[in-house]
């Protein structure tokens, strides 16, 4: 992503969904990308998306990647959660997505 030109934050490995949440708010990012390969997708994903559903960040992208099967990626977006990109998705087609939602968002703010 940064070498897209994306200003990436990096919190480092194993940060709570507290903790990713309050790093976004503080920092006042476009999105926040999650990658995991635990297993713990059902997890986080879910916990992440109600607190920042509860801080009002409806206008911050939530998308992620990992290890994570069809039925459950389709879960995840029910939830509300962005594209979620498995193993062998192009960082090329990830940078594409994020850029293009945020332009789009960024578009709605201005007509709004």
């Amino acid at each position: 992503f940064r070498d897209a030109g994306i200003e990436v934050i990096y919190a480092g490995l194993r940060q709570t969904p507290e903790s990713m949440v309050e790093a976004a708010l503080q920092e006042d990012v476009d999105a926040i990308g999650i990658s995991i390969l635990s297993g713990a997708h059902m997890t986080i994903f879910p916990k992440v998306k109600s607190l920042m559903d509860g801080k009002g960040m409806n206008d911050v992208l939530l998308f992620g990647g990992g290890i994570i099967p069809d039925s459950d990626i389709d879960e995840l977006k029910k939830l509300g959660v962005g594209e979620l990109f498995t193993p062998g998705t192009p960082t090329y087609e990830t940078v594409e997505y994020v850029r293009n939602w945020v332009a789009s968002r960024r578009r709605d703010k201005a007509t709004a």
